[in-house]
């Protein structure tokens, strides 16, 4: 590839003073920080800039996360300091963020949604009258509680 190549490439925000390493640097920075902003999107961490709404796939968040993960395997060795610091800071970014979108409950409005009748979906509570009398009032709670809050996650 041509340095008129690679101008032309990068746009007009470019000095045209740079070397042709500095160029490939610059670039290389654009691509790390676009990959690390489309995670960053698709984690619900910024807001689409086409409908101005968050929104969290994890699953394509995932596979940019993956896509730096090469990126840094794959130049181990050939990166310049400030180079291989942007990496690793990005990467440790988006890893954070993936963690955090994967532990978080859905929004109310999500679950909303997904729940249309939420009063009717939960479980009436079973009248005390009901209760055996050799079970403890302590020990219907605590099944209750279990039953309640038991939730299962699954990536």
């Amino acid at each position: 590839m041509s340095e008129t190549s690679t101008e032309a490439q990068l746009g007009s925000d470019v000095p045209p003073d740079l070397s042709r390493a500095e160029m490939q640097s610059a670039v290389f920075a654009r691509m790390i920080l676009q990959q690390s902003n489309l995670a960053m999107m698709l984690l619900g961490k910024a807001p689409n800039p086409q409908t101005g709404q968050t929104e969290c796939d994890l699953e394509a968040a995932r596979f940019f996360i993956d896509q730096l993960e090469v990126i840094e395997a794959k130049t181990k060795g050939n990166l310049t300091r400030n180079e291989e610091t942007l990496l690793k800071q990005s990467l440790m970014t988006v890893r954070l963020a993936f963690v955090e979108a994967a532990q978080t409950p859905q929004a109310p409005a999500e679950v909303a949604a997904a729940e249309p009748s939420a009063p009717t979906a939960q479980p009436a509570p079973a009248p005390e009258t009901k209760t055996a009398p050799s079970e403890s009032p302590g020990a219907v709670e605590e099944e209750e509680s279990k039953k309640r809050y038991s939730k299962k996650f699954s990536l």
